[in-house]
């Protein structure tokens, strides 16, 4: 005996459908509609989380660079003092010290121009 697909189809259906709730018009209504939308929502979401790190990254060495030309030093020449004298702060880490607590970035200044 043959079997049907209507059960697994409609799950598979409704699934898809709920997944699209909250699309403007037919791309939350209809199936084949959601269904293209959600491929490329899909797609955005992926994109967009790598953009996001490169994002960020971007973000703390422009707070670097501020925090650096303060203190008259170019962000490059303060990088490469940090890797000179092995302190080991990500640009995370050192945009976070030098926004909250510039007597802290200052000693981390201090200890690279030493080096």
């Amino acid at each position: 005996m043959r079997s049907k697909k209507s059960t697994g189809r409609r799950s598979r259906k409704k699934r898809l459908l709920k997944d699209a709730r909250g699309y403007w018009g037919r791309k939350s209504k209809t199936y084949r509609e959601a269904k293209t939308q959600l491929m490329q929502s899909g797609f955005y979401a992926t994109r967009d989380r790598r953009a996001r790190k490169r994002d960020f990254r971007a973000l703390w060495i422009t707070r670097l660079t501020a925090a650096a030309r303060a203190s008259g030093i170019s962000y490059s020449r303060l990088i490469h003092a940090l890797k000179k004298s092995k302190v080991e702060l990500n640009r995370k880490s050192l945009s976070e010290i030098a926004a909250r607590d510039p007597a802290g970035f200052g000693e981390i200044l201090k200890l690279a121009q030493a080096a």
